[in-house]
């Protein structure tokens, strides 16, 4: 019997990339990291089968880092997960919303839930993170000081939920790459397929609208751009791109071929399902 796979993440032990990995890979060992590179790490090194890298959340917007990270590392992205963030207000066993005086979170977090710190008249203390702050809350033992996590980080960590869904915005949800050391093996190219690449080009009047052009009139959907600077140089610029559809099927495949006209150089990161959580939204 082959042994269950371990899948490494950015966080303490509960933390919303903790369920992301729970939930997307059942059974699965999880492996907590302080940093992302410490997680891709592990990967590469061995030490866990995947990592799962939070890359955007509809709220905050991109992480930073993943783009510099994945392309020196060697992995392949062989997936994407869409975690819905439901953050819980929780104490020690006992606790009381009238006896809470103060929540601790993340800063993320924190701005998150407006609401309920105005309602409870709370007072915010950040922290750096929000599983980190159910353990500090648990190490405490004190009915006046709550956390803002997930229902794993209480379940983990003994506390009490006193309110769930405590955010102020229901559509808060984090988006994953999966990334491994080698690629899937997919079956024959296919509908439901994403592609995520790196290209660069020169910083030139129609630059960027060249190089895209190929992506309009192909009809490809582009549902992720991100540009960033290479190496303090503001002359160049390298960009991020998730796109639908299989690199071998006759749209994308014509379009990556007009990119290449114009792009320096570009790298494709990986060609994996698209998650289902697409044909919900």
């Amino acid at each position: 019997m082959s042994r269950p796979g371990i899948i490494a993440f950015q966080g303490r032990p509960g933390a919303y990339s903790d369920l992301a990995c729970r939930t997307a890979r059942p059974g699965w060992a999880t492996l907590p990291c302080q940093t992302f590179a410490q997680a891709i790490g592990a990967v590469h090194d061995g030490l866990a089968d995947q990592a799962m890298l939070a890359c955007e959340n509809s709220l905050a917007g991109r992480v930073p880092d993943i783009h510099a990270l994945l392309p020196q590392a060697g992995l392949f992205i062989v997936g994407e997960h869409f975690q819905r963030v439901e953050h819980c207000l929780m104490g020690v066993p006992g606790s009381t919303l009238g006896a809470a005086k103060r929540v601790h979170t993340h800063p993320v977090a924190m701005a998150q839930i407006r609401g309920v710190i105005a309602e409870l008249g709370l007072e915010p203390v950040v922290e750096f993170d929000t599983a980190g702050a159910a353990e500090m809350v648990r190490e405490w033992g004190r009915r006046e000081d709550v956390a803002v996590a997930s229902a794993l980080a209480a379940e983990l960590n003994g506390l009490e939920i006193l309110r769930r869904n405590v955010e102020d915005a229901a559509h808060n949800t984090t988006r994953f790459y999966i990334a491994s050391r080698r690629p899937v093996a997919l079956p024959p190219a296919g509908p439901d397929y994403m592609t995520t690449l790196l290209f660069r080009i020169n910083n030139h009047a129609g630059a960027l609208y060249k190089a895209l052009g190929g992506f309009a009139t192909t009809g490809v959907n582009m549902t992720r751009l991100e540009s960033y600077m290479l190496e303090g140089s503001f002359s160049a610029t390298q960009f991020l791109l998730d796109v639908e559809g299989h690199p071998d099927t006759p749209p994308l495949a014509e379009a990556l071929r007009e990119l290449s006209f114009f792009a320096e150089q570009q790298e494709i990161l990986g060609v994996y399902p698209a998650s289902a959580f697409r044909r919900q939204t």
